[in-house]
């Protein structure tokens, strides 16, 4: 049986309502802290689309106030499931502003707390990354990078060990990603049996791995080449762990 859920946030974003606006309700705004490529026709009733490859999901906006008011709902499946996006951009005193975020939709049977909890968790780290980036690179359209550990034995210390990251580093720590030869700061960590991330800022991207399930970075300069580095990087790794 198919039930409904909902999960609300709320973050602070060092940047005025304006930049917010274009990190969430444009494509190049959107791939520089999410996923992508998107695309974003903005209007009620235009549409939304997100294309990995092995992965696309179509939109359409249900509410466009620039600024202020996004929303949208994917297309329904066969069963009635759905997911539907709603922001609500507010600015506060000093140029800061405040982001209300809720996913809520149908879920199809079998999917219960465990999708919530995981999908909090992710959205945690989201929508911090979509703060960093409009406090460190608003206006730098980003070129989302995704690479998958595969399938086998998958170890988050190993991972850490691999890239030269202390298995104690706390956010604020200095790090080097040893075989990219990029050097970072940690901005996000956290620690759980499922949900092991790791973030790091570097001057020209944000670079984050979802524990040992695959890699989304955030590259602010020449991508070129950048995926098929870090998916070889995960192939060798998962290979002398399996």
């Amino acid at each position: 049986m198919t039930h409904e859920f909902e999960i609300t946030k709320e973050v602070e974003v060092e940047g005025t309502p304006e930049q917010v606006w274009d990190a969430i309700a444009t494509g190049p705004g959107i791939d520089s802290w999410f996923m992508g490529p998107h695309t974003v026709d903005g209007r009620v009733g235009g549409r939304m689309t997100l294309d990995l490859g092995f992965f696309q999901e179509a939109s359409t906006i249900t509410a466009w106030e620039p600024g202020k008011h996004l929303a949208y709902q994917s297309d329904k499946g066969e069963d009635g499931t759905f997911h539907a996006m709603e922001y609500l951009v507010e600015a506060r005193d000093g140029g800061s502003t405040v982001l209300r975020f809720v996913h809520s939709g149908i879920l199809a049977d079998g999917w219960g707390d465990e999708f919530v909890d995981q999908q909090s968790k992710g959205w945690d780290m989201y929508l911090f990354t979509m703060a960093e980036y409009v406090k460190h690179f608003a206006g730098r359209p980003g070129t989302y990078v995704f690479a998958q550990w595969p399938e086998g034995t998958k170890s988050f210390p190993a991972l850490l060990a691999a890239l030269g990251v202390p298995e104690n580093a706390q956010v604020g720590d200095e790090v080097v990603l040893e075989p990219f030869g990029v050097t970072g700061v940690v901005d996000y960590i956290v620690r759980h049996d499922l949900h092991d991330f790791l973030g790091v800022r570097g001057e020209d991207a944000i670079y984050r791995f979802h524990g040992t399930n695959a890699v989304g970075h955030h590259l602010f300069g020449d991508a070129t080449g950048q995926a098929e580095k870090w998916q070889a990087f995960l192939t060798q790794l998962a290979g002398q762990t399996s």
